[in-house]
């Protein structure tokens, strides 16, 4: 049995290590591969892993003998599902391993430039000390309002945070979900996206990239938050229009900013469309490890390795994902 493994930069021994014990033969590939060395590849491959590389609807059609589809992560905007489909070949990826660690991570980045932390510590690298003057003057999380857009799992998570740990008002922006299910979180229903934005001191994204969520943050919505207002992004890059973005942080309409992920990755401090947001004391820019611990890594691992021995032993593959993407599915999977 053979498995290709893109995006090699990503280092996953333990995935690694456990397709290599069962005998399977692993081709491990770097970040942007070429698609004509992608479709070579896989042509005699059983199992496709990847992250972030995207698989085209000419690539599962190279592979002749594939069995599967696994994504050794959550989002799965890179693959070309209904090509898998058409195929019969089954497409999963790994939902539940960092919920708690990426709300973490948000929650993180809302606490550094509330409180201004990044440029604090330069401040005191260069200078040895500082005074309590305007220029260090933070912000409290509680009694403030924090916004959701989108309140599922790692929302959710966010929103326990920030309520329950921080006493923080908790306003949830989700057409999915209804406001008994919110409230049973703490949070409260707003319907209407550019309302909620107006109130919020603080706003987080946790939504799902999709036709509808492309661009959701735009000029209008961006326009409509209080100058002073912190965003966070770790969901995904293109939830925003980057370029509205970088026009609204340079004009000083925003409090601050922390970003984990990009409509284009990686990112550069050169010649990409954030790359005016690089050395300013009012943004935080991470590059896409919010999901990184110890912990979430591991259950990465066990969760990736179950579902490629459910592909390559022939049997039907777990979909834990409510994506309703995987859930259209109906070859060799089964939902849970």
């Amino acid at each position: 049995m053979k498995a290709v493994r893109t995006d090699q930069e990503i280092e996953c021994p333990e995935i690694d290590a456990g397709l290599r014990a069962r005998g399977v033969e692993l081709v491990a590939l770097p970040d942007g591969v070429p698609e004509d060395r992608l479709m070579w590849e896989v042509a005699d491959a059983d199992l496709l892993l990847m992250c972030y590389t995207p698989i085209t609807a000419r690539i599962i059609a190279a592979a002749k003998r594939l069995r599967g589809i696994v994504k050794y992560g959550v989002g799965i905007d890179a693959i070309d599902i209904p090509a898998a489909m058409a195929r019969g070949i089954p497409v999963v990826n790994v939902p539940d391993y960092a919920q708690e660690t990426v709300a973490e991570a948000a929650f993180a980045l809302t606490i550094a430039l509330a409180r201004r932390l990044p440029e604090i510590g330069q401040a005191m690298e260069r200078d040895g000390w500082i005074w309590p003057d305007g220029r260090w003057l933070g912000r409290d999380i509680a009694g403030a309002t924090m916004g959701l857009v989108g309140t599922g799992k790692i929302g959710r998570s966010m929103a326990r945070m920030a309520g329950a740990g921080f006493r923080a008002r908790v306003l949830g922006y989700d057409p999915h979900v209804d406001a008994a299910a919110m409230a049973a979180s703490g949070i409260e229903k707003v319907d209407d996206l550019q309302a909620m934005l107006r109130q919020c001191d603080f706003v987080s994204l946790h939504t799902m990239l999709n036709a509808s969520t492309r661009h959701l943050i735009g000029r209008a919505e961006l326009a409509c938050l209080k100058p002073s207002a912190i965003l966070v992004n770790v969901s995904r890059g293109a939830l925003i229009d980057e370029a509205a973005l970088v026009e609204a942080v340079l004009a000083g309409r925003l409090g601050g900013v922390g970003l984990d992920v990009y409509g284009q990755e990686p990112l550069a401090k050169e010649g990409h469309p954030l790359s005016a947001l690089f050395g300013r004391p009012d943004v935080i820019l991470s590059p896409h490890l919010a999901f990184f611990t110890d912990e979430a890594m591991r259950r990465l691992s066990d969760d990736t390795l179950a579902r490629c021995f459910e592909v390559l032993e022939g049997r039907p593959v777990e979909i834990r994902s409510h994506d309703p993407r995987l859930r259209m599915q109906e070859h060799n999977v089964v939902f849970v």
